[in-house]
């Protein structure tokens, strides 16, 4: 029997209902529970076939070894990549408010924009994520090595209607 445990913010209430539901459905006759850690909630659920769905889990951290599509998951996501992006995001991602400082006649100015920034110490998976925002002709950029940004107003409104704010 293997345990999902699956660790999340506490601020982000229907999230975690979410989870709870999720894991509800995916294993028929299920019962997912939570318990509180400081500052999070811990949505888990015991099923002897967690590894058939998730065949990358492997020993030691998934940034030191491969995380790879199985060609039934690549085809999952392919038809459906919005909610792979919604899990990217929802858990290794943020929507922040970024501002840059530019000289407008001769004088400075200040300009306030929001973006959406994915941080993964995976390259496999920060692959994966610009493989999917590819998918949906999202642009992208590499914000250093570890964070990939999506910053155009337009992307940036479009990942907001496919995936949904954090809440």
């Amino acid at each position: 029997m293997w345990n999902l445990h699956v660790f999340n913010d506490e601020k982000y209430v229907d999230d975690n209902a979410h989870l709870l539901d999720l894991m509800a459905r995916v294993k028929p006759g299920g019962r997912p529970h939570t318990r509180r850690a400081p500052g999070c909630i811990i949505t888990t659920a015991s099923w002897q076939h967690w590894l058939c769905l998730f065949p990358q889990h492997g020993p030691g951290r998934k940034h030191e070894r491969p995380i790879v599509l199985e060609d039934w998951q690549r085809s999952i996501v392919e038809c459906h990549p919005g909610p792979f992006l919604r899990g990217l995001f929802h858990s290794d991602g943020a929507r922040v408010n970024n501002w840059a400082r530019r000289p407008v006649a001769g004088e400075p100015k200040v300009y306030r924009y929001p973006r959406w920034q994915f941080c993964n110490a995976s390259a496999d998976i920060r692959e994966l994520c610009c493989w999917a925002l590819d998918l949906v002709a999202i642009p992208w950029r590499p914000s250093n090595t570890r964070v990939i940004s999506v910053s155009r107003r337009e992307a940036v409104a479009r990942l907001d209607a496919l995936i949904g704010l954090k809440s």
